[in-house]
């Protein structure tokens, strides 16, 4: 049994709820933007990509918080949400017909091979940075009962007020009784936009951040993103060790549980990129007392981009639904390989399929 003290579902009205930021990407597919024709566009945001997955694929109950602005994006992003199963706590913003705000968009071609894929943003004047403490009616949305509460760094990172909304939404949301996690997914550049240097904004995003996970019980992040998002020590220069060995992270783990005790879980993907479309895959979970680590396998990749997300919603799935945190651990690991081989940010998967992957089980053609 998990060590993590999650409501009933019975209880609750909703299984998960995310705070964040959704935008809309833009996909050349394999070519590169100066190359590009035509463009696919996917619907996705860091926070959101749980929620999404989380519905579509585990049949959860879930929500996402996050500003909206009222335009054609807007309306296809609602569209594609909708879609999706999650249900929308809207901040509305009006658009002014020229400058915003805007759903911010994400450009991201998925390279190939030796060629890397290049991912670049206009986030100017974006709706989801304006928003602020007080927008969403928490005691509200918490008193129709929920069972998790997810954030993450990249909604932080937007602005001044985003990574104040966090903590309302999580004092709230622990206040109520659920679950609150938390994806530090650390990004200089963006906190170097709210600074005078890329320095100072390094000092104050580990500042914020450290503030947020105060208020945390599961946490995920990755090696880089505790050294620089908490600025947690990392193995030293001369015991470098591979990119798939735990023991560092683990480590890092323990570092981490001492400044922040009431930290019950830190859960992260391990991937080694040998090209663009062939990686090593693993993940590693300390929840409680144990310290759990994934089988590794190789992946084919066809579009890398939220596979993080994959790996944070079958976890987060298998600890709701009360399996024991290795199968949960499973369940995230097989899920954020899946969901590598499907264009686009958000899952296209079955349960029976991740489940069937979490066991073990091959490619064979299904008949």
């Amino acid at each position: 049994m998990s060590v993590l003290s999650i409501r009933p579902a019975d209880d609750c009205e909703l299984d998960f709820l995310a705070l964040g930021a959704v935008v809309h990407r833009l996909d050349p597919g394999v070519l590169p933007f100066r190359r590009a024709r035509s463009l696919e566009i996917h619907v996705s945001g860091g926070e959101y990509n749980v929620a999404a997955n989380l519905a579509s694929c585990f049949g959860q109950r879930t929500g996402i918080a996050t500003a909206m602005v009222d335009n054609g994006i807007g309306e296809l992003v609602q569209a594609r949400i909708s879609e999706m199963g999650v249900r929308p706590f809207y901040k509305h913003f009006k658009y002014d017909g020229v400058r915003g705000p805007n759903i911010a968009t994400v450009y991201s071609d998925r390279g190939q091979g030796v060629r890397a894929p290049v991912v670049f943003y206009n986030r100017s004047n974006e709706a989801g940075a304006l928003l602020r403490p007080g927008d969403f009616d928490w005691k509200a949305i918490f008193a129709r009962g929920v069972r998790w509460f997810h954030s993450g760094g990249i909604f932080a990172a937007l602005s001044d007020t985003t990574s104040q909304t966090i903590i309302e939404g999580m004092q709230a949301a622990k206040a109520a009784g659920a679950v609150v996690s938390f994806d530090l997914n650390y990004r200089a550049k963006l906190w170097a936009t709210l600074a005078e240097s890329g320095e100072e904004g390094n000092r104050k995003g580990r500042a914020i951040m450290r503030a947020i996970v105060e208020n945390v019980d599961l946490l995920i992040g990755n090696e880089e993103d505790l050294q620089l998002g908490l600025g947690i020590a990392g193995a030293p220069e001369g015991e470098k060790q591979s990119k798939l060995d735990p023991g560092a992270f683990f480590g890092m783990i323990d570092r981490v549980r001492a400044e922040f005790p009431h930290v019950t879980g830190v859960a992260t993907t391990l991937r080694e990129v040998k090209s663009t479309n062939r990686h090593e895959w693993a993940a590693v979970l300390a929840l409680g007392d144990e310290k759990l680590v994934s089988p590794t396998m190789q992946l084919d990749v066809i579009d890398r981009i939220g596979g993080g997300d994959g790996f944070a919603s079958g976890l987060i799935f298998g600890l709701l639904d009360g399996r024991s945190p290795a199968d949960a651990l499973r369940l995230g690991w097989a899920h954020g390989a899946l969901l590598t081989t499907f264009p686009g940010d958000v899952s296209m998967a079955k349960l029976a399929e991740v489940e069937a992957v979490a066991a073990g089980g091959s490619a064979r053609v299904q008949r």
